[in-house]
C-alpha cells in the first residue's frame, strides 16, 4: 500500500514552492505586479518582508528598476532558494555570448553570512552574464536576500531607510505566531524604516484563512483565540495610530489571481 504524502506544515507561511501554486504555469507574471506603479520602485531602495524564494522581489527589481531591493525571510531555507532563484533569472535573460563580460566587477552580496549562499551567490556571479538594462552593475548590485526573524531578531541599523517596502500574505503569519502586539511591531517597525514619503504595500490575508491555518503550531493555536485586531482594521490602526498620512485601494488593478488568492492590497503614505 502506498504511503500517503504528508502535508507540507509551513509555521511562518514559508512553503516550499509557494509561487508555483499562487501564480501558475499559465502566467507571465505575478498579477499583483500590475497593481504597483512604477513611480514607487523606480531609483529607489526597497524591502520585501517575507521574500520566500525571491520571486516577486526578482520581478519588481527587473520590471521597476529598483537601485537596491532586498528580501528578509524567516526561514533559511527559502532565502537559499531566493539566491537559486535569481542566479536562474539572471542566465536566462543573458545578452552576451558565452565568454564576454561577466558579473565579476559586482560586488558580493554581503547581506547574508550563510556560507551557502555565499557559495550560490559566487557561483552564480561566474556563470551569468549582465542584462542589457542592468549594464552599471546587473542584479548583483541590486538584488539581495537575508535570512532574518523581522519581528523579534532584526534591528537595522539607525540610518538604514527604505523608500518602497512590501509585505504581500505575510500578516496573517505574523499575526498567528506574534498575536496583536507583533502585528503592531509590524507596522511600528516599517514605519520607522521609511524615508518620509515612502509607500508601504500591504496585502493582508482574510480573516477566514486564519482559521485554517490556526493549528499550525500550539502557539498559533493559543494566539488565534487571542487575537482582538482583525485584518478589516488594520487600515485604521495603520492610518490612526502608526501614523501614516494616506491610502490608496489599488485591489482593483489586480486580474488574474488563482482562486483563493483574490485579497485586497492597500499602498500607504509616510
Amino acid at each position: 500500500m502506498q504511503k500517503k504524502k504528508r502535508k507540507e506544515v509551513a509555521l511562518y507561511g514559508n512553503y516550499r514552492n509557494y509561487y508555483g501554486y499562487r501564480i501558475g504555469q499559465d502566467l507571465e507574471e505575478d498579477p499583483r505586479l500590475k497593481a504597483m506603479k512604477k513611480e514607487w520602485f523606480e531609483g529607489k531602495d526597497c524591502l520585501d518582508i517575507g521574500c520566500n524564494s525571491g520571486v516577486i522581489t526578482i520581478a519588481i527589481a527587473q520590471k521597476f528598476s529598483c537601485r537596491s531591493i532586498l528580501g528578509i525571510d524567516i526561514d533559511g531555507a527559502r532565502v537559499n532558494d531566493a539566491y537559486w532563484t535569481l542566479r536562474r533569472k539572471v542566465k536566462s535573460i543573458r545578452t552576451v555570448p558565452a565568454g564576454g563580460d561577466k558579473l565579476a566587477e559586482s560586488n558580493t552580496v554581503n547581506y547574508l553570512k550563510d556560507p551557502v549562499a555565499e557559495s550560490l551567490n559566487k557561483r552564480a556571479k561566474n556563470d551569468c552574464t549582465s542584462p542589457h538594462h542592468l549594464q552599471e552593475g546587473g542584479f548583483f548590485d541590486i538584488v539581495s536576500f537575508k535570512k532574518g526573524d523581522f519581528i523579534q531578531n532584526l534591528h537595522p541599523r539607525d540610518n538604514t531607510s527604505y523608500d518602497t517596502i512590501i509585505c504581500l500574505s505575510v500578516s496573517k503569519w505574523v499575526h498567528l505566531n506574534w498575536g496583536d502586539e507583533g502585528l503592531i511591531t509590524l507596522f511600528s517597525k516599517v514605519w520607522r524604516l521609511l524615508s518620509p514619503g515612502g509607500v508601504f504595500i500591504l496585502e493582508p490575508q482574510p480573516w477566514k484563512s486564519y482559521y485554517d491555518n490556526r493549528l499550525v503550531s500550539e502557539t498559533t493555536r493559543i494566539n488565534y483565540q487571542n487575537i482582538k485586531i482583525r485584518p478589516e482594521d488594520f487600515q485604521d490602526i495603520l492610518l490612526d495610530k502608526i501614523g501614516f498620512r494616506m491610502v490608496e485601494d489599488i485591489t482593483s488593478s489586480v486580474s488574474g489571481c488563482k482562486t483563493g488568492f483574490k485579497r485586497p492590497i492597500l499602498a500607504f503614505w509616510k
